[in-house]
């Protein structure tokens, strides 16, 4: 089929569309209900599990939409939509069956929000038949979900002799690189090589530096970085997916390439997750906290251990390196590079629960994955080196991502 013959019938479907009762779904739908459901994922609390569940919620919208105006290859197989389902009952369908299963203890501000969404649609067919395709996508979602490995039983053991005390919480995410990803062919594809060497000009370059700029009490780390640092203490999507959205919202922007690309972001984060995880636990390599307290033992001969050393915020349960911030920011500046390709990109922004009222914006991709890298630092929970390391792995994934996931069709235009 030619391209002019596809916008010609393209037209009339539209037309047909509108003389039912139903318009073309608005591009800003996918945005809208990923804030519900970022916000509502949000409740979750800290860490991995989020990325997860994102992700999941944004393959099933995108397979719904996808179904019902079919631009790109599907990730699932094939579903068939009934001429006329209307995008926007679809997306809001996806959005609560994937939400409700994820997030039961959720349910009435799921429900609350859904119904709402409804309101504003005709009754009819199209509706109906919309309800019925998200349904279905979120099905498909859904068993994906339930065989990824998520709810692998969590046996970490920590490295100890009989009767020495160990931290008692059990460490973030040590199961995540057993999970299935979703485009990676395993877990450890791109496994970086180890952490610095402990007697090295780099390590000893990284521990000084963050040891200055990461205390809690330091008088080196500037108001404008103590800004950062605060903004960046969040982990969930909820202060990634916003960055998104001055791209989703570019004029011109239709509903399947919206889906398109909030479903790829999801995917990449969470693929690159499962990625710096892997690394994570493979390397095991110590915190800041850990080894400016016993710098005798870091390779840091020409100063002393600082035993009373503590970091701006709280550490994260899980080994240092790579930098798991820096992954997600990394995959997610690759996906909206590519999505972009060469053109100029919008200003990109997001907000973040830990710093309350501040927006944060940036210029270009790259600006925005240097203040994650560095935000890191200054929290003095990070070493450089394993910033620059982490954002590497996290472009990698995305970049894969855009080159696997769902391709364009022919005809479609995109």
């Amino acid at each position: 089929m030619t391209m002019m013959i596809w916008r010609a019938i393209s037209t009339v479907l539209t037309v047909l569309a509108w003389g039912a009762g139903w318009a073309p779904a608005r591009a800003d739908v996918i945005s809208d209900w990923n804030q519900t459901a970022c916000e509502t994922v949000a409740k979750l609390g800290p860490g991995a599990p989020g990325h997860r569940m994102l992700a999941v919620v944004q393959v099933a919208v995108f397979e719904a939409v996808n179904s019902i105006e079919p631009r790109y290859a599907p990730w699932f197989p094939r579903m068939t939509a009934p001429a006329g389902a209307s995008v926007e009952a679809a997306v809001a369908a996806a959005n609560r069956a994937t939400l409700m299963a994820l997030m039961p203890a959720e349910k009435a501000a799921i429900e609350s929000a859904y119904q709402a969404a409804l309101k504003t649609l005709p009754d009819g067919a199209a509706k109906t038949d919309g309800i019925a395709v998200g349904e279905k996508a979120a099905a498909q979602a859904l068993a994906r979900a339930a065989t990824d490995g998520a709810s692998t039983a969590d046996t970490y053991q920590w490295q100890t002799t009989p009767g020495r005390y160990v931290p008692t919480v059990v460490p973030a995410a040590a199961t995540w690189p057993l999970r299935k990803p979703w485009v990676l062919t395993r877990p450890d594809q791109f496994r970086p090589g180890p952490p610095p060497d402990l007697g090295s000009e780099l390590w000893a370059r990284d521990l000084q530096e963050v040891r200055a700029v990461g205390a809690k009490n330091s008088t080196t780390r500037t108001p404008a970085q103590t800004d950062i640092a605060r903004f960046w203490e969040e982990t969930r999507p909820v202060v990634y997916y916003p960055v998104i959205r001055a791209v989703s919202q570019m004029p011109g922007r239709t509903v399947a390439q919206n889906a398109r690309l909030y479903a790829a972001a999801g995917m990449a984060m969470d693929d690159a997750l499962i990625a710096v995880f892997d690394a994570k636990y493979a390397y095991n390599f110590w915190r800041p906290i850990t080894a400016i307290r016993v710098e005798h033992l870091a390779g840091g001969s020409k100063t002393v251990a600082d035993t009373g050393w503590m970091p701006f915020i709280a550490t994260p349960m899980h080994p240092e390196y790579p930098c798991a911030h820096c992954v997600a920011s990394g995959a997610l500046g690759a996906v909206l590079r590519e999505e972009m390709r060469g053109r100029a990109m919008p200003r990109l922004s997001s907000t973040s629960p830990t710093m309350p009222g501040a927006v944060r914006e940036w210029d270009s991709v790259e600006a925005f994955m240097d203040e994650v890298r560095m935000a890191r630092v200054y929290d003095g929970v990070h070493y450089r080196n394993s910033t620059e390391v982490g954002n590497q792995l996290g472009m990698t994934v995305g970049a894969l991502v855009q080159k696997s996931f769902a391709a364009p069709l022919a005809a479609s235009g995109n």
